[in-house]
């Protein structure tokens, strides 16, 4: 027996702002339902966006964990800072700044939702 990523699934309150800060760091397309918003990115499975309408984004106070986050890595972090903030997100950890689940150098942040993601040096 096998297994295969089909999608992963983010819950927001609002899937439109959540759909639109994925889409505009990773591209790829937005195909939209009542319930839902499926991003699809060449050669990754979908990321759906869940309308959750109780989903209230975490407060991240030091040392709080998580259950699961995305990792992105980029060529130019100066650059990629400055697009994940115009797109909306939030920055939690600057570079350098010790986070336990952050890989060594990466800055930490979240998504409009408050789903956290890892940008590292490619």
């Amino acid at each position: 027996m096998t297994f295969s990523l089909t999608s992963l699934i983010v819950d927001a309150a609002d899937p439109e702002s959540e759909s639109a800060f994925w889409h505009r760091l990773l591209g790829g397309s937005i195909t939209r339902t009542a319930t839902h918003h499926f991003l699809r990115i060449d050669g990754f499975p979908v990321i759906v966006i869940q309308r959750a309408p109780g989903h209230v984004p975490p407060q991240w106070p030091d040392g709080a964990s998580q259950q699961m986050h995305f990792d992105l890595a980029t060529d130019d972090a100066a650059s990629a800072d400055e697009r994940v903030l115009d797109a909306g997100g939030r920055r939690l950890r600057p570079a350098g700044d010790a986070v336990a689940s952050a890989p060594q150098g990466a800055r930490v942040y979240t998504s409009p939702a408050g789903h956290p993601f890892c940008l590292r040096s490619a």
